[in-house]
């Protein structure tokens, strides 16, 4: 009879998350992961593999959480671009306090990891990132059917730009956190000169 893991998986990878999120890659030993996690090394190799693997884990269940995030801000709003701008507002302002890092984790990641030590795990980094894009396309192109966007525009270049924006907001709310000068920020995104 196999033994049954005495732990919560999701709970165990939420927790894996925010450290990775917190001190990054490099700086998460496996020593930080046992007291986070509250497992001992052969339990972590024996669920997850390795240390990569549970990144990988962690990166993507940080991506899941981000994607639920979108989806509920678009559920909860009249039309896709305010439901996008709901969006940048949790994602930055919300971050501001109680959360591990103001960034963003899979730029975090991006901006650490590298093609020589790191590539599988940058390139899912980079994979990641690039699907937010596309739902940020999706969403624009539905705002666009909607008349909320001029249809002459181009979506993925409006998506590049917003990625752009979120992640320049990001790091600038680590040096600046006054929630109303990031608030006029958000604004400012959608009356800048790729919409209009």
């Amino acid at each position: 009879m196999s033994k049954v893991a005495k732990f919560n998986r999701e709970e165990v990878i939420d927790k894996a998350t925010n450290l990775y999120w917190n001190k990054g890659y490099h700086g998460t030993s496996m020593r930080n992961l046992q007291t986070a996690i509250d497992l001992r090394p052969g339990s972590i190799y024996a669920t997850f593999g390795s240390k990569d693997n549970l990144f990988k884990e962690s990166i993507n269940y940080y991506a899941d959480q981000t994607g639920e995030l979108l989806q509920t801000c678009l559920a909860q709003s009249e039309s896709p671009l305010t439901g996008l701008k709901l969006f940048i507002r949790k994602l930055v302002i919300d971050n501001l306090d109680g959360k591990p890092s103001c960034m963003c984790m899979i730029v975090k990641s991006i901006s650490e990891l590298t093609e020589t030590d790191n590539k599988e795990l940058l390139d899912e980094a980079k994979r990641l990132l690039a699907n937010v894009e596309n739902k940020f396309s999706e969403i624009i192109t539905e705002a666009m059917g909607q008349g909320e966007i001029d249809s002459d525009k181009d979506a993925s270049e409006l998506a590049s730009y917003i990625q752009v924006q979120i992640i320049g907001l990001r790091t600038y709310a680590r040096v600046n956190s006054n929630k109303e000068t990031i608030n006029k920020f958000v604004d400012e995104i959608f009356i800048g000169s790729p919409f209009h």
